[in-house]
């Protein structure tokens, strides 16, 4: 059966839309409506139009508009009866239960974060008993305050097979649960376990306020060194950013990104609330589009060694020919002992402190002069065959800029670094320049005499045989995902 008319009257009439959008969209009022930069669609200039009148938002670059129900629709991609669900409990309303096709979907969902947010419970009053007491000095020894430890939620699996089955059983919950949860593992002999034990806990909390996951660091050699919750109906790796639901509220007009738990915690305990950490060192497109909903401008914090410049150098590549305005904060090396050695965030906080590190942020390179800065690295311009190598490679990289602006102002500085004139630098990136654009035009002509290539999926494993039809089915599923009420 459909949701009522009179209840969806009711949800739309207690959801303003502009604060609603406004939660995902920095809106600047102009005229009667709001504008900002569409959440569906990478621009720079803002084509995404709110209507506090009409209660409607409409986007002039792709197209996509509607109410808000078709906002939460697109914004998470989620069927009709889900995002209702999301709205209803943002104002307080409960769901008529009508049946139809997702409503186990969403029991499920509704039981899953349910038992995550008593297993952060029951995570976290371990952190403050006897067999928590190696997790709770391993947190002190890192500086953090209690305050802080309440702010994140941090917690403590204790070394039990059974810890945490034993404890949420107390509480009616069985162990299909907590398999459904990631939180236990069954093994080939059917024996289930916690997932998690003698491990820090740190809950994963969406920008909703729901605690999706889990990652846990060990407390002695075991590997992994850190372990994530899996994927679960509420819980994805690459789609979510850690600390971005304290994040989002920050003035500070743009995001820290970090590689981990401990460095993000570490600076907001230290004043800067804008810090996220992304699940570990990979930056994924779908934690980039998620970012974009609530700021333009990001500073990758990374750590300074070799898998930190490889991270960095990767997430850079991601965000080429992005809306953001991408900036790269290089820690330096701290001398221990006549010896320099790496430091990260965590690190360099507890050492140099706040202010230090201020002043690091505001003197961040950006993406060009970071890439520039790893080419030169590379080689020693003191050798006049280094340097020829060196003007070949930072020519192709300065090729690669979109702006003839920006061009001319990094050539210039490429040719001071190898002591040659501009001019000879100039006419090095302009023959890269053509030799890209040729490459370009070369892999344009091959797509645009097959069409059809482009259609078929990445995973040359879900080959389609036949093209027309599969694109075909794949139009009725996307229907049967959107609107459960086309399922007899």
């Amino acid at each position: 059966m459909p949701i009522p008319e009179r209840f969806l009257d009711e949800l739309i009439a207690r959801t303003d839309i502009v604060d609603l959008v406004g939660e995902y969209v920095r809106l600047t009022k102009k005229g009667r409506n709001y504008w900002g930069l569409c959440p569906f669609h990478s621009e720079k200039t803002p084509s995404f139009s709110v209507s506090p009148d009409k209660q409607i938002f409409k986007c002039f670059g792709c197209g996509k508009g509607g109410g808000a129900i078709n906002f939460i629709m697109e914004l998470d991609s989620l069927p009709f009866r889900d995002a209702v669900g999301v709205l209803a409990k943002r104002v307080n309303l409960e769901v008529p239960d009508t049946g139809g096709f997702s409503a186990g979907m969403k029991e499920r969902r509704e039981k899953l974060l349910t038992i995550n947010k008593a297993a952060a419970r029951v995570f976290h009053k371990w952190l403050y008993a006897p067999e928590g007491a190696a997790g709770l000095a391993y947190l002190q020894r890192r500086g953090l305050s209690r305050g802080t430890l309440t702010r994140f939620g941090l917690g403590f699996a204790p070394d039990r097979w059974d810890g945490l089955l034993t404890a949420l059983a107390e509480q009616g919950w069985d162990k299909a649960d907590l398999l459904d949860a990631g939180l236990a593992v069954s093994n080939r002999d059917g024996r289930i376990y916690d997932r998690f034990r003698n491990r820090v806990m740190f809950p994963i909390i969406d920008i909703r306020g729901d605690v999706i996951g889990f990652g846990g660091r060990v407390m002695d050699d075991s590997t992994p060194k850190y372990l994530n919750s899996p994927d679960t109906p509420v819980y994805n790796k690459s789609r979510n950013v850690f600390a971005l639901n304290i994040a989002k509220k920050s003035r500070a007009g743009r995001v820290i990104l970090t590689e981990g738990y401990m460095d993000t915690i570490s600076l907001h305990q230290a004043g800067f609330d804008n810090a996220v950490a992304s699940m570990g060192t990979a930056l994924t497109v779908e934690q980039i589009r998620l970012l974009s909903r609530f700021t333009r401008e990001l500073v990758l914090c990374y750590d300074n060694d070799n898998a930190g410049k490889v991270a960095t150098e990767r997430a850079l590549q991601l965000l080429d020919n992005s809306e953001f305005t991408v900036k790269v904060l290089q820690l330096p090396r701290r001398l221990v002992d006549g010896e320099y050695v790496k430091q990260d965030a965590d690190d360099f906080i507890k050492f140099q402190g706040p202010d230090a590190f201020e002043r690091l942020l505001t003197g961040s390179e950006n993406g060009v002069e970071f890439r520039m800065a790893q080419v030169a690295g590379k080689y020693d311009l003191q050798n006049d065959e280094a340097r020829v190598a060196y003007c070949e490679e930072i020519s192709t990289l300065l090729a690669s800029l979109p702006s003839a602006v920006e061009r001319e102002i990094y050539t210039t500085r490429a040719a001071e670094v190898a002591r040659i004139t501009p001019e000879a630098m100039k006419l090095e990136v302009q023959r890269a320049f053509r030799r890209q654009a040729a490459r370009e035009k070369r892999a344009q002509t091959r797509k645009d005499l097959n069409p059809a290539a482009a259609l078929q999926p990445q995973e040359r494993s879900l080959r389609y045989e036949n093209l027309r039809s599969a694109r075909a089915e794949e139009g009725i599923i996307r229907l049967f995902l959107l609107d459960e009420s086309l399922f007899p």
